[in-house]
């Protein structure tokens, strides 16, 4: 891709944020590479600008073109709002997780709808501090809207040995060791269907940037509860690699339900629009916002302080 423009000027509002196992998308074609500067530094990767169906998506490779960072060094705020201010409002999110449930075998799909927090912040996880103050709901980690094309994809894949399971609680952990024994059976105690450490902030930060947002995650483990052999990372990457078609398959599914004009409501995030906006001029008083904080907001949202 080096020969690729590195400014892109038209519209982009879908996005795929790859994790372990999903570093590209095959059979699109890349028009673009560009590598913007936020107020929170560089995304972790250049984000690909690939044309599909006369649609462009954008790629964001979570952990760096070649993984160099762990879960915690993610520069989430910077791979977030890069995509939004590209125009990005639709984003789907793909991870490796490890099964906390028996009926969630290596190589099964999972569409959580909940998450439960074990990261220890030391991630950077708001994009509202410093002198700005804004507070958002995240009862409902996911969207709803989103997870329903993709399972509508998935069970139109069955037939070629597609498992997905409809919903489920991921627990996200600090990382990067994986979990004790203990800890193991704790979280499947608490009702987690699977573990990783890539869903937050994530996920929080597309909540406060207003995106639509779906997590799919591939199971390649049954972490360290179950009598089967212990996760290591031989086994994550032999699933992956076994079921790799399969993964870039149903987020090739996703991808030409979305570009379809039908959803463009859903692919533009109207539903979003507003949520989180209303709550920055709301909590903090104009007396007390910080410059730069209010300079980083209007990287998220342009012309927010003209309105």
């Amino acid at each position: 891709m080096g020969d690729l423009p590195t400014t892109f000027d038209q519209p982009v509002h879908i996005a795929v944020i790859g994790g372990t196992g999903l570093a590209q998308l095959d059979g699109y074609e890349p028009i673009a590479l560009v590598n913007p500067l936020t107020p929170w530094g560089h995304p972790a990767s250049p984000i690909a600008i690939l044309s599909h169906n006369g649609v462009n998506i954008a790629f964001l490779a979570r952990h760096g073109l070649h993984h160099q960072f762990a879960p915690h060094e993610v520069p989430n705020r910077a791979n977030i709002a890069a995509l939004r201010h590209l125009g990005v409002r639709c984003v789907i999110a793909f991870s490796a997780v490890g099964s906390l449930q028996e009926e969630i075998k290596p190589m099964d799909f999972v569409v959580p709808d909940q998450v439960i927090d074990r990261t220890k912040g030391v991630r950077p996880f708001t994009f509202f501090e410093g002198g700005l103050v804004g507070h958002v709901g995240f009862a409902d980690p996911f969207d709803k809207k989103l997870a329903d094309i993709v399972k509508t994809c998935a069970a139109h894949m069955k037939g070629d040995g597609v498992v997905l399971h409809d919903k489920g609680t991921i627990i996200c952990m600090e990382g990067p060791q994986f979990s004790t024994r203990a800890e193991s059976h704790m979280y499947r105690s608490w009702g987690g269907s699977v573990i990783n450490m890539s869903a937050l902030p994530e996920a929080k930060l597309a909540r406060e940037a207003e995106l639509s947002y779906q997590m799919i995650c591939m199971a390649t483990d049954y972490d360290c509860w179950h009598s089967y052999e212990d996760v290591n990372v031989e086994m994550v990457i032999k699933y992956m690699q076994a079921n790799s078609q399969n993964a870039k398959r149903l987020v090739g599914g996703v991808l030409d339900q979305l570009s379809k004009i039908d959803h463009s409501d859903l692919v533009q995030a109207k539903h979003w629009e507003g949520y989180s906006t209303g709550s920055i001029k709301f909590m903090t008083k104009p007396a007390g916002r910080n410059p730069e904080a209010m300079k980083k907001i209007e990287y998220l949202f342009p012309g927010f302080w003209d309105n």
